[in-house]
């Protein structure tokens, strides 16, 4: 399996020879799929930029997500995930966008949704895709976990463009 670092230079190559660019809202991640993105050289020719939203009010004030939307679903929730990549969308020059929330542990969990509990966005030739997986592992792993499914995933959205 590719790592983190692997997976964005295959990203940017598809994004550049689509001539589109990516933007990412993260939470759980902590800037993580940003970090690995930017690892690229060159990544500026396909990555717009980047959100940190880890509390529920920069999700709100950062992406114009409803608190009402939040309270209704929670924070972890693919509708937030939604609400997450289509406000990293509006918020930006992107066409493309990644979107990260869940717990990540060692605490956070609530019933239904334990510790590794994961939710992603994506948005892809206008299309809003989401999916929740929970990882295992400790706090390390379900981050890194997260990271490389969001850019695999991306990936094979962005052979379907």
């Amino acid at each position: 399996m590719l790592d983190a670092i692997e997976l964005a230079a295959q990203v940017g190559d598809a994004l550049k020879s689509k001539k589109l660019l990516l933007t990412v809202a993260e939470s759980c991640t902590g800037g993580g799929i940003c970090q690995a993105i930017t690892e690229i050289a060159g990544s500026s020719d396909w990555f717009d930029c980047g959100f940190v939203t880890y509390s529920n009010s920069s999700k709100s004030e950062l992406l114009d997500i409803s608190p009402s939307l939040i309270a209704q679903h929670g924070a972890v929730s693919e509708e937030i995930a939604a609400a997450m990549a289509e406000g990293a969308l509006a918020s930006s020059e992107a066409h493309i966008s990644i979107s990260t929330t869940g717990i990540a542990g060692p605490g956070g969990a609530v019933p239904g949704k334990p510790v590794g509990t994961v939710c992603f966005g994506w948005v892809v030739g206008g299309i809003t895709h989401t999916e929740r997986l929970v990882f295992a592992g400790d706090r390390h792993a379900v981050r890194e976990q997260t990271i490389v499914h969001a850019l695999d995933r991306l990936l094979r959205y962005l052979k379907e463009v």
